[in-house]
């Protein structure tokens, strides 16, 4: 039967995420509008931004955070053009955004000296083949296969070349080894709820040398630019944009920061992450016709948790329109370059109790489509 519960927030989606539980438009100050993001208010408003990132996550002494166009597209994008070509390269991909990496660094940087390590959707390249002289590309998770890296022991802390690391579902949900990481992106409307549009990008003093010792041989766009006269660009790192961003969209991430503080900061957004990985755990191991895209469960994501159906590819778009078309959940298909399945994100600002309300409304549709 049909269930008669449905989940007080259905917004499932894998990017944007759901908003925080608690959250209204109308209690974000309104401070900034209609002010420079120049002026001292706006430049404060940026510095606490990141600030408070820096704080929640823990990072070392000397490594810099600062917000950066287009996302963490943009952010990955400006990583590579300013940094890659001084080294070989290898890079690491097992799902549309890794492969997007791979297509740039071969198609549009041309770079010559090569590697790359590729897996199908649901597994995860053999890392222990990287190469630490060599600059080394991965994503920290596989946002459209559900795959994570589980750790980052096997990154050599005496390495020669740089480590990339996107890390834009990741990051806030699963633990990060800074010592292993010389260039992190994300994007806030990931694990965070955050509205699109602007990225952010993590450098090492490592990172930092690069960018002030090596100027790679391509035209750099202004937006990639991040140093002056040979030397690092601080005011990107201190709330000095490059171009114009949406003060409401700062003010939004820092009530999102906030909360994430509210809830015990970063292990705090981990555990409830972890947890609600756990309902639907349970859920598919009292099933036959589900399971993870992500068999191994050393590898399987948190956030973006990606499943296969023992249904034909049709019948699965007509149980995500039909949960749609109830309101029971939204967004929850998989990604168009992925397999058929269903996507569900499991990241903190989702309520375990919204994923129980759920579960009924996924046995239900696929018993009425099968």
């Amino acid at each position: 039967m049909k269930p008669s519960v449905k989940p007080a927030n259905p917004n499932f989606s894998s990017g944007p995420c759901s908003k925080r539980p608690g959250y209204s438009l109308a209690d974000l100050p309104q401070r900034c509008l209609g002010r420079s993001h120049r002026s001292s208010l706006g430049k404060q408003v940026l510095a606490d931004s990141i600030e408070l990132s820096k704080e929640i996550l823990g990072l070392p002494e000397g490594y810099q955070l600062g917000i950066v166009p287009a996302s963490d597209t943009g952010a990955f994008e400006m990583a590579m053009w300013s940094m890659l070509g001084e080294r070989p390269v290898d890079v690491f991909a097992w799902e549309s955004f890794g492969s997007g990496w791979v297509t740039d660094i071969l198609k549009q940087l041309k770079l010559k000296e090569v590697e790359v390590y590729q897996a199908d959707y649901g597994e995860l390249p053999d890392l222990g083949l990287a190469n630490f002289d060599k600059d080394v590309v991965f994503t920290l998770n596989g946002t459209t296969s559900g795959v994570k890296v589980p750790d980052l022991d096997w990154i050599a802390e005496d390495r020669k070349g740089l480590t990339f690391c996107d890390a834009t579902s990741g990051v806030f949900a699963m633990e990060v080894d800074w010592s292993r990481i010389d260039v992190c992106t994300y994007s806030w409307q990931k694990v965070l709820g955050g509205e699109g549009g602007h990225g952010v990008l993590i450098l090492s003093p490592r990172a930092v040398q690069r960018l002030e010792s090596y100027s790679p041989p391509w035209p750099m766009p202004k937006i990639f630019r991040m140093t002056k006269s040979g030397k690092l660009n601080e005011g990107i790192f201190k709330g000095a944009t490059i171009n114009t961003p949406s003060m409401l969209c700062v003010e939004d991430y820092l009530d999102a920061l906030q909360w994430v503080h509210s809830i015990g900061g970063l292990q705090g957004a981990i555990a409830r992450s972890r947890s609600n990985l756990a309902v639907m755990e349970r859920f598919v191991e009292q099933r036959d016709w589900i399971d993870f895209l992500a068999e191994d469960a050393a590898v399987r994501s948190s956030t973006s948790v990606c499943f296969k159906l023992s249904l034909e590819a049709d019948q699965v778009k007509q149980m995500v329109k039909l949960l749609e078309q109830e309101g029971a959940a939204y967004d929850i298909d998989a990604y168009r370059d992925a397999p058929s399945g269903l996507r569900i994100w499991c990241g903190a600002t989702v309520e375990a109790s919204d994923l129980e309300s759920l579960l009924p409304w996924l046995d239900w549709a696929y018993e009425s489509v099968k």
